[in-house]
């Protein structure tokens, strides 16, 4: 009885690839230390090669912040997928505008590209399914990381965001994308043009981005809109834009009548360009 008790028990131990994990790591990237939170559910199959998702904060914000203002630990924990929340240097990313980051000529493609290699390699993640979601500065970072990390992202969901304008890089490989972006957004100009007030520079407005991205990833171009159910009653209303093509890839636009800088489950402003 023994022998059988001690070999479940080592099975067990075997079967279990990864127990659930919260921690802070690093990686060393053109000689500065970057910092990154990694949360890990538990997972029993050796097998299984769990989905990895990039958070990435808004300017003058944290990676430690992010996971808990976009909290999906829930969600990994459900559906088991790693979650790593990066901190930018000076609490800002280099998406190409005058962000802080970028005036130091810091290099956030390469450690984006290093975090991801990092956790396929260290905790057996899915290289087919890795997805980069941010909001504003983070967001305005992952529509740049479509364009130059393409052939290492499945998918990106931007908030509060679009994509830069007369930048070194474009999109141009087909991608699934989503976009949610508020109509009153005091900080990013829904309709586009150049932005007043943060990290300044041309942007895209967000039927623009869209249009691009559908005309990129050869979708149907005239999409099926749904007016979603109030559900706040906060005086906001979400129209939800959806392209498909032939091979089930989709571009996705969310627009928040009358949202301001925030994202939608957030309810709050706050200065995160």
């Amino acid at each position: 009885m023994l022998k059988i008790i001690c070999f479940c028990i080592i099975l067990s131990l075997a079967l279990t690839v990864h127990a659930q994990q919260q921690k802070e790591e690093y990686l060393n990237v053109d000689g500065l230390s970057r910092k990154f939170t990694t949360y890990i559910p538990m997972i029993n199959s050796p097998a299984y090669k769990p989905p990895l998702v990039i958070c990435l904060h808004g300017g003058l914000g944290t990676g430690q912040g992010m996971l808990k203002w976009a909290d999906f630990r829930p969600m990994a924990n459900r559906d088991k997928f790693i979650i790593v929340c990066p901190d930018g240097i000076n609490r800002s990313w280099n998406d190409g505008r005058e962000t802080r980051a970028n005036k130091k000529g810091v290099d956030d493609v390469k450690f984006i590209n290093h975090i991801i290699t990092y956790i396929i390699t260290t905790y057996n993640a899915d290289a087919s399914r890795v997805y980069i979601t941010g909001m504003s500065n983070g967001g305005f970072m992952a529509s740049r990381l479509a364009c130059e990390l393409h052939r290492r992202i499945a998918g990106i969901a931007v908030v509060a965001a679009s994509l830069n304008k007369n930048m070194d890089y474009e999109p141009t490989q087909p991608l699934p994308v989503m976009y949610i972006q508020a109509t009153a957004d005091p900080l990013v100009p829904f309709a586009g043009g150049d932005m007043k007030k943060g990290a300044k520079g041309p942007i895209y407005g967000h039927e623009e981005v869209l249009q691009k991205w559908v005309t990129i990833d050869a979708c149907n171009t005239k999409p099926v809109i749904t007016n979603l159910p109030d559900v706040t009653h906060d005086g906001t209303t979400v129209i939800k834009e959806e392209y498909s093509n032939p091979n089930g890839l989709k571009v996705i636009g969310y627009t928040i009548v009358n949202g301001g800088h925030a994202c939608p489950i957030a309810r709050a402003g706050c200065p995160c360009l």
